[in-house]
């Protein structure tokens, strides 16, 4: 058969599209399976090979699932919100709602010309209005439980894009939509308080199946500590410093203290300070200092003694100097720490370079070059002297500081509240009413959506403020609880809200009751499998669990947690070796693979070209492989044959089967693929190969290469689509060669081999062994010490 795939792959598509043969039925007697994929964000280049690749597991994997009898729903939407369209529209003064319906006919295009079997009856678009009533109904639902509040905040700010932007958005100090250095501006900010659920992400982590890396990374983002909360007395006033440590067995070592710049006592107090010029100086440096800079750049240390305002040490009365410095801000813990330079670097290159005492409270290093950060014994330490264990060591002082109301054991987690709000025009509207005289009122429940209003200008105001605010039509309204003249919420929400939940309402996509029914949720959740890159497990996975686990506790679904098993796939890099980018001119057009080499040539290749898990560069030779190779199957149909010569492909076959079936499951793709070239070259070896042998091969390749399966299925009578037909089964008994080649040693020395009949009884390997003309020549005339018989491995004659 010759393989014409500009044709054949047409043709199946659209018989699939007609038949509709992957919709997943909603309540089947079947068992189901929930396959995902993180869903596109639809930019004007559409796809890339990485979408390709990021797709093609779960594809297979669905694809397996519908042959092995289960209910599949394998969907796809658009992640459609988001800074870039808004830029784009800016620049050309088209409509972001017009753009973003043409990237997804884009975006489905292509798809569709991949051949993925998603059901194109669920797709999702979060900025489509009926989509994000349900994100706005979310938010209140979290309003009205006390998990949104608004409060000032320094703020990573683009002065390009006119937004502010999460640590995550600007890190290294750039924004990621058009690399501009970020500056520092006072907003007022919505947040989720995700800090509240962050024992929940932590203990939820122990029910899912997730790679242990991305277990890891999500712990470490959380970032929880155990420790305590000491009082620190500035003298003179009737004022108090806070602070967290997780060692407060180490306050005897505490010789001075650090505010953030922006504390607000700096400024209650200023009338005490004498050196404020100073201070206003260094605050007004940071403000051009992005968070990242200020916290994790290795650099010079910097700071500002606060000439008027002392601390005191409450464990031993000390007077000690408070200086502000870039790298304690305050949204992080209380905004100020203590500093014990004799056991921490940092403190100790802050102490060295504003020559500040350094005691030793642990012994066991030499703090006269570079802090000791180690365990040891306790010195310096008064009461804790002589302790050697730290747990005890903190215990002891937990005890002590409790007892004199200074302190108190405490918790807490690198993981910050959530800042929920962007000043753009292309995002989900935040449905709050601000009212002079009832405050801040949610928008009725009955009003949702809150719709974006149509406007020409979507330019940020000069400060930052979202383009709605110039829109009085919307801005203007009456306040629902009182009636009075009141104003709009004129900030969006993150990119990051759409895709919190998406996953549920692909379970039941045209409700306009309910986010979902909840039988529906009942029958789907959890999702069994989603797929992702490395580069979406904290920020995505981790607010999507947070959202999924507060449905959970008011019972909108049924599970807990939303996935129950996670896998990423690594990156797809340019022929060079290097990470794709249109500014190296490395990018690989998946379309152009397609055009040129057909789709199915374009899945196998992606699959195949290395461990899924791991970043592989692009090879157009291995690419032209995969084309020959399917040419190679296609011409199976012109080898059909029931001659008895078929029989010796029977063991390939069910070792074949029994390996693609498992490779496929552990996500081993590639060598998969490579069992089934193994098969390949044995039916040409054999050169014929029977109908039922074909239709079991081509039931193996259906998922990575379906259109040329589909073809070759109906060419060979099989009944309905392939892609429906029943996945294969193996004999264990047929997956053992008839025949075992084993080594034969003289002495422990490798001197030969001998073919002989698998499972044979080890006195007819001996005598197969010594019938071997070399093996008898080497041992004629030797007297047989031992005879030594691994099964259907190796023989060791020991003679002398």
């Amino acid at each position: 058969m010759k393989h014409n795939f500009r044709k054949i792959e047409a043709k199946w598509q659209q018989k699939w599209d007609e038949a509709k043969i992957f919709n997943a039925v909603d309540g089947s007697s079947k068992p189901k399976f929930y396959g995902l994929v993180e869903f596109p964000y639809p930019s004007g280049a559409g796809m890339h090979v990485g979408h390709i690749k990021a797709y093609s597991s779960l594809e297979v994997i669905s694809r397996k699932r519908r042959m092995e009898g289960y209910n599949v729903l394998f969907p796809i939407g658009f992640d459609a919100f988001g800074l870039p369209t808004e830029n784009y529209a800016i620049k050309t003064g088209k409509h972001p709602r017009v753009i973003t319906d043409e990237n997804i006919a884009k975006f489905t295009n292509q798809l569709k010309k991949v051949g993925f079997s998603f059901d194109w009856d669920r797709v999702i678009d979060t900025t489509d209005e009926d989509y994000y009533k349900w994100t706005q109904w979310i938010f209140l639902k979290m309003y009205e439980h006390g998990l949104v509040f608004r409060s000032k905040a320094l703020v990573n700010y683009c002065p390009s894009c006119k937004v502010v932007l999460s640590n995550e958005d600007s890190q290294g100090g750039h924004c990621d939509i058009c690399h501009s250095e970020v500056i520092q501006k006072s907003k007022d900010v919505w947040y989720l308080r995700i800090t509240e659920y962050a024992d929940k992400l932590l203990e939820g982590l122990d029910h899912v199946d997730y790679p242990a890396n991305v277990k890891q990374q999500q712990i470490n983002w959380i970032g929880k500590s155990t420790g305590a909360f000491v009082d620190f007395k500035v003298d003179g006033v009737d004022e108090q410093l806070e602070i967290y440590t997780t060692r407060p067995d180490t306050l005897f070592g505490v010789t001075f203290m650090v505010m953030a710049p922006e504390h607000p006592l700096i400024d209650k107090y200023a009338d005490r300070i004498s050196n404020m010029d100073a201070i206003k100086a260094y605050r007004s440096e940071c403000a051009k200092k992005t968070e990242f800079e200020r916290t994790q750049l290795v650099k010079d240390k910097t700071g500002v003694k606060i000439e008027g305002l002392e601390a005191v040490n409450p464990v031993n009365g000390k007077k000690i100097p408070i200086f502000i410095a870039d790298y304690v801000m305050m949204g992080y813990g209380t905004g100020a720490i203590m500093a014990v330079p004799a056991h921490d670097q940092r403190d100790y290159d802050f102490a060295k370079a504003f020559n500040i005492d350094i005691i030793e409270v642990i012994k066991g290093g030499d703090i006269t070059k570079e802090a000791y950060t180690g365990d040891g014994e306790m010195v310096n330490s008064e009461f804790l002297n002589g302790y050697t264990n730290k747990k005890d060591s903190i215990k002891k002082m937990l005890e002590e500081l409790t007892k004199q109301g200074i302190g108190r054991a405490g918790v807490q987690f690198k993981m910050k509240d959530w800042a929920f709000n962007r000043q753009r025009y292309w995002g989900e509207p935040i449905p709050i009413v601000h009212c002079d005289n009832c405050g801040v009122v949610p928008v009725p429940y009955e009003e949702l959506p809150l719709r974006l209003p149509k406007v020409e200008n979507f330019e940020p105001g000069v400060e930052g403020e979202s383009p709605l605010a110039k829109i009085d039509s919307f801005v203007k309204c009456k306040c629902p609880k009182c009636g009075r003249d009141a104003r709009r919420e004129t900030d969006t929400m993150p990119q990051w809200a759409g895709s919190s939940w998406y996953f549920l309402r692909y379970i039941d996509p045209h409700n306009d009751k309910c986010l979902a029914d909840p039988e529906k949720l009942k029958y789907w959740m959890p999702v069994d499998w989603y797929n992702g890159g490395m580069e979406h497990v904290t920020r995505h996975v981790i607010y999507s669990r947070f959202w999924h686990h507060f449905l959970y506790d008011i019972g909108v679904v049924n599970t807990p947690e939303p996935y129950a098993k996670r896998s990423i796939q690594g990156l797809i890099l340019g022929p060079d070796g290097d990470k794709m980018s249109k500014s190296k001119g490395n990018v690989v057009d998946p379309l152009d693979i397609v055009e040129d080499y057909g789709a199915d040539t374009l899945r196998t290749y992606v699959l195949f070209m290395g461990d899924y898990g791991a970043a592989t560069p692009w090879n157009e030779n291995s690419v032209k492989g995969c084309k020959r190779f399917l040419e190679r199957v296609a011409g199976f149909t012109d080898m059909l044959s029931e001659d008895k010569e078929t029989e010796k492909l029977e063991t390939s076959l069910h070792k074949t089967i029994k390996k693609v079936s498992s490779d496929i499951e552990d996500m081993k793709f590639n060598t998969a693929i490579a069992a089934l070239m193994t098969l390949t070259n044995d039916v040409y070896n054999v050169g014929k190969i029977s109908k039922e042998q074909l239709q079991t091969f081509i039931k193996l390749l259906c998922p990575f290469a379906p259109h040329l399966c589909e073809e070759m299925w109906e060419a060979t009578g099989g009944e309905g689509f392939l892609s429906l037909a029943s996945w294969p089964t193996y004999e264990e008994a047929k997956t053992v060669d008839a025949q075992t080649e084993i080594g034969v040693q003289i002495n422990g020395k490798l001197r030969g081999t001998v073919v002989i009949p698998t499972g044979a009884d080890k006195e007819e390997v001996f005598a197969a062994a010594k019938a071997d003309p070399r093996i008898a020549s080497l041992v004629e005339g030797k007297t047989f010490v031992k005879e030594i018989y691994v099964p259907n491995r190796v023989v060791n004659f020991v003679v002398k």
